[in-house]
């Protein structure tokens, strides 16, 4: 068969992990693909794998040869899974394989934000406690977890494992979820309501789904609802926050900070106003991105590739 990815480099950037898929077709992979390219690149494809690359109706419809596209991440909107299933062409995903390293993306950007360890150690290296009159000193004020609210909108794979995270630091954990069902079985967690958690909650960290009705939840209504020392994370996607409603109140010391993974349009551009905002840790999209998880991710399309081989097709989205 002839196996063609389409955006393989950040996967891989070394491309060793892509070994796991060589021995299955005649492979041809490329770091990156622009829309113009994708129809010639893909014209005697049956098997196609993209994790942003567009595979729209207008896209498939001109590839007669294609059998299935395989979605290298969990998230499938980039094709349009209805034409694909008219026309015969099953296409699958890679679900959970970013889990724990989304979790641990959550605390290590948390801690940093409340400790600032690079930015007391550039104080030392600057020589600044050596001309310290005192054994110690700090930046800013440090917070101790324990004790603390963290707060869970969505509560699937990753946002339970966050979850869990919290609770290990002493945490006590509220979240919502699209089917309150399976609570954790935690000291003190309870189910609420997204206006409970933003007003309840000392941390904010999303998890869930960008659909139309989560698209740009995060407004003005529900940040005013947030209390000025509290804590917004989004390690999810982008557009379920309403950009310029946090900048504005970042920059009005309206809540004490955001974290960031992730934005409405990436890579981020120019013209975004979270980059002038106060008290804003921002990192670019690299929760996903431990040597773990990308073998985890690589291992599984291989392993969709082989199934559906085999005739027995597994992890199909439509």
């Amino acid at each position: 068969m002839n196996i063609v990815a389409l955006d393989g480099y950040l996967i891989d950037p070394s491309a060793e992990l892509w070994s796991l898929v060589r021995p299955l077709g005649n492979f041809t992979l490329y770091d990156r693909t622009d829309s113009t390219e994708t129809l010639e690149r893909c014209a005697t494809a049956e098997i196609v794998l993209t994790n942003k690359v567009m595979m729209d109706q207008a896209v498939i419809a001109q590839l007669p040869q294609l059998k299935m596209i395989g979605v290298t991440a969990t998230g499938y909107n980039v094709v349009d899974v209805e034409f694909a299933r008219s026309q015969g062409i099953v296409v699958t995903n890679v679900p959970e394989y970013s889990t724990d390293s989304v979790a641990q993306h959550v605390f290590a950007s948390l801690l940093g934000f409340l400790h600032r360890p690079e930015s007391h150690h550039a104080a030392v290296a600057n020589g600044d406690w050596i001309r310290s009159s005192d054994f110690a000193f700090w930046l800013s004020p440090l917070t101790e977890l324990s004790g603390k609210t963290f707060g869970v909108v969505g509560l699937g794979k990753i946002g339970r494992a966050t979850a869990k995270l919290a609770a290990a630091f002493g945490m006590k954990v509220i979240a919502n979820s699209r089917r309150e069902s399976d609570p954790l079985d935690l000291p003190g967690f309870a189910w609420k309501s997204t206006e409970e958690i933003f007003s309840e909650s000392d941390v904010v960290s999303l998890h869930c789904p960008q659909t139309p009705e989560t698209e740009g939840f995060v407004n003005s209504e529900l940040i005013a609802k947030m209390r000025s020392d509290s804590i917004l994370i989004n390690t999810a996607r982008g557009g379920l926050v309403n950009e310029f409603d946090l900048t504005k109140a970042l920059n009005a010391d309206q809540i004490r900070g955001a974290i960031l993974d992730v934005v409405s349009v990436e890579p981020m551009r120019a013209d975004n106003p979270l980059l002038r905002a106060k008290n804003c840790l921002i990192t670019p999209h690299i929760a996903w991105t431990t040597i773990e998880a990308r073998a985890r991710l690589t291992q599984t399309v291989a392993d969709n590739i082989a199934a559906f081989q085999g005739g027995k097709p597994i992890n199909v989205v439509n």
